[in-house]
């Protein structure tokens, strides 16, 4: 049998499917920044280069910011950029913040250790995975995270190491007299892993529309905040998220001092 002439062939088919699922560069671009970001954490820290490691895991938190919203102002999302995003997120905000802190100041625990970075990074994987599975939930309030985001929680790892390196204190010292400075390390890597996989409410910033006009107090609020971190970035990064991983215990007791007051 004859195949018509005006009939598109195989070969055309393939390439039109191919062309069909093809992938958006620019949000893609910058998540695989981020990806990078983490896998250079993991590389300074097996080479004990703990400042850069952590250095690297903030660079990589805020190429994972700018990736979803890049593709939100250029129309460019797709389910490949969604499922890439998730992966690069496992490497930088999973298995590198555990791998760093395990190198830094959990190896002398032996199980303990290796065991509190497993468990943080198992519970990166359990919250990235829960958030896939209710990213088209009707009922989902956008304000908020359900537990601890990812990069918070890598953050706040990363930034307890940064400013611990800061001040010269080394993982394996002992500190605050005979409080071991590696207890904690475990105590923050095992706080950071609970509140991942919690139902505590973390607000997600995603109502903030940059196109619109703002007061004059919130530029002059933006400009002292990079003065700040500029001045002395560890230290204030490092609050910055730790006060952002209270919020949600915040937030809860609040809501449970209203149910008892109402």
């Amino acid at each position: 049998m004859v195949e018509p002439k005006n009939r598109p062939s195989r070969r055309d088919d393939t390439q039109t499917t191919l062309r069909q699922r093809g992938i958006y560069l620019l949000p893609n671009l910058f998540t695989s920044a981020s990806l990078f970001g983490g896998f250079y954490a993991i590389v300074q820290a097996m080479n004990l280069h703990f400042e850069q490691a952590a250095i690297a895991i903030f660079i990589a938190m805020v190429m994972d910011g700018l990736d979803g919203r890049v593709a939100r102002m250029t129309n460019t999302q797709s389910a490949f950029g969604a499922e890439y995003d998730s992966l690069a997120d496992m490497v930088s905000f999973g298995v590198a913040p555990a791998l760093i802190m395990y190198v830094w100041a959990l190896q002398p625990m032996n199980k303990l250790g290796w065991i509190a970075a497993f468990i943080y990074c198992a519970c990166a994987a359990l919250r990235l995975a829960r958030f896939n599975t209710k990213l088209d939930d009707p009922f989902q309030d956008k304000r908020f995270f359900q537990g601890l985001p990812s990069p918070a929680a890598a953050a706040l790892i990363a930034g307890f190491v940064w400013v611990s390196y800061e001040y010269n204190v080394d993982g394996r010292e002992i500190f605050f007299g005979a409080l071991q400075m590696k207890w904690i390390a475990w105590c923050i890597t095992v706080f950071a892993a609970g509140s991942m996989v919690s139902d505590l409410k973390f607000y997600s910033g995603k109502d903030i529309n940059l196109r619109h006009s703002v007061p004059f107090v919130a530029i002059l609020a933006v400009v002292l905040a990079f003065v700040l971190i500029s001045y002395s970035p560890p230290e204030v990064l490092f609050s910055v998220v730790f006060v952002y991983a209270l919020s949600g215990y915040y937030l809860w007791a609040r809501d449970r001092m209203a149910q008892k007051t109402a």
